[in-house]
């Protein structure tokens, strides 16, 4: 079982990410926005982080940026459904570890537990 910070602003797919990988015992927090996910994966204990990469306020490249100045460690894996080279190249070079596409297929928690430490 691992702790996970879930960044997702569409309400719908955050409770079906949720609902599937806490039926794997994981446990689960969300966070709407870049904004939030900073403070909440900076004062989380938080093994893994799923970034959706196209949120308001502010999106999953600049909150990943802000989270690696600012020291954080963690596994950040980008997830969102722009599955071209340019966008995956984006998430990794602003700090992602990796990519998970949008929409979310039946390797799901597959492609998560391969992305825990």
């Amino acid at each position: 079982m691992a702790k996970i910070l879930l960044v997702e602003d569409d309400e719908l797919i955050a409770r079906v990410i949720m609902l599937r990988l806490e039926m794997c015992d994981h446990e689960l927090d969300h966070a709407i926005n870049g904004r939030e996910a900073i403070d909440k994966a900076l004062t989380g204990n938080y093994e893994l982080v799923l970034m959706d990469m196209h949120m308001p306020l502010m999106d999953g490249y600049e909150a990943t940026r802000v989270l690696r100045t600012r020291g954080y460690e963690g596994v950040i894996i980008a997830v969102t459904a722009s599955a071209l080279d340019e966008d995956c190249d984006k998430a990794i070079s602003s700090g992602c570890n990796g990519f998970i596409s949008k929409p979310i297929g039946q390797e799901f928690e597959k492609q998560v537990s391969a992305c825990l430490p």
